[in-house]
C-alpha cells in the first residue's frame, strides 16, 4: 500500500530536516511552505521535490492544499515539530498491508521544556493523521484544525514523538497568533463576554488540568503548562473584549 505524507511548515529550519528524514520511508512527501524567511524550503528541497510555496490562508486551507497535492491512497498528516518513530513506522506498515478501517487515530508523546508531559490532559492527545485521502476533509477552524473521515476509524497504540515549546520564548512566540485566531472563533460564533469569564474559565483551567487531570505529577513544567493555559483562557477572552469594542486585525503567520 503507498502512502503519502505531508508536512505544513512555516519557518521550520530547526525541525524540518529530523521531521523529513523520520519519513524517508513513505513513497511521498509534500511540503507546503507558508513563504519562510529561514532555510525550510532549501533543508526540505534536500529530501523531496514536492515542495509548494504559498501564500499563507490559514491552517484549514494549507491541510486542504496540501491534501489535493497527495497522490497515493493513504495520506499520513505530520506536523514540523512531530516525529515518526520505528515503532510506528512498523505499526502503520502492518495496518495498511491490510486495512480494516478508513483512519487511524495516533497518540501523541509530547514534550513541553524538554520534559515529556505525561498528564495536564496532554497524553495520549489523539489526532486522526493517518486516513484514505477519497474520505478525508479538513475541519473548517481558525486553530486547532484537524481531519476527519466519512468512515471507520481504529486506534495505533504507537506514538507520535511532539517536541512541541522546547522554550518559553517558543510558547509564548505563537501565544499572540493562537489566542487572537482563538478569540475570532469565538466571535464568529456570536460568544458575548461576561466578567465571570475572566474569573471563572481561567481558574477553571487550571483546576482541570493541574488537579483533575494530574498535571501535578509533572513535576515544575506541569504547573508552568497549566499557569500558561490558564493565562491562554485569560488573554483570549481579553481579546474577545476587545474585539467587540474596537475590532483587531486578523492574526498574523509566522
Amino acid at each position: 500500500m503507498q502512502i503519502s505524507a505531508f508536512v505544513i511548515t512555516s519557518n521550520e529550519e530547526s525541525n524540518i530536516a529530523a521531521c523529513l528524514e523520520a519519513l524517508a520511508w513513505v513513497d511521498e512527501i509534500v511540503v507546503v511552505d507558508a513563504m519562510s524567511t529561514d532555510r525550510t524550503r532549501e533543508i526540505a528541497s534536500q529530501y523531496t521535490n514536492q515542495v509548494f510555496s504559498r501564500p499563507w490562508e490559514g491552517y484549514a486551507r494549507a491541510r486542504e492544499y496540501a491534501l489535493s497535492r497527495c497522490t497515493f491512497d493513504w495520506v499520513l498528516a505530520i506536523d514540523a515539530d512531530e516525529r515518526v518513530t520505528p515503532e510506528l513506522r512498523a505499526e502503520i506498515e502492518r495496518v495498511l498491508g491490510r486495512p480494516t478501517r478508513d483512519g487511524f487515530l495516533i497518540p501523541r508523546k509530547a514534550f513541553f521544556l524538554g520534559r515529556w508531559i505525561k498528564h495536564c490532559g496532554w497524553y495520549p492527545g489523539y489526532v486522526l493523521r493517518l486516513f484514505r485521502k477519497d474520505l478525508a476533509w479538513v475541519t473548517d477552524r481558525k486553530v486547532h484544525e484537524g481531519m476527519r473521515v466519512k468512515g471507520t476509524v481504529g486506534t495505533l497504540a504507537s506514538p507520535l514523538v511532539h517536541y512541541t515549546y522546547p522554550t518559553i520564548g517558543s510558547y509564548f512566540a505563537r501565544f499572540d497568533r493562537y489566542t487572537t485566531l482563538a478569540a475570532e472563533e469565538l466571535r464568529d460564533r456570536r460568544v458575548h463576554v461576561r466578567a465571570t469569564d475572566f474569573i471563572f474559565r481561567p481558574l477553571f483551567m487550571f483546576v482541570k488540568m493541574y488537579f483533575f487531570k494530574l498535571g501535578i505529577l509533572d513535576g515544575l513544567e506541569g504547573l508552568m503548562l497549566c499557569t500558561f493555559s490558564s493565562f491562554y483562557v485569560f488573554v483570549k477572552y481579553s481579546k474577545l473584549r476587545e474585539m467587540s469594542r474596537t475590532g483587531v486585525p486578523t492574526a498574523r503567520q509566522g
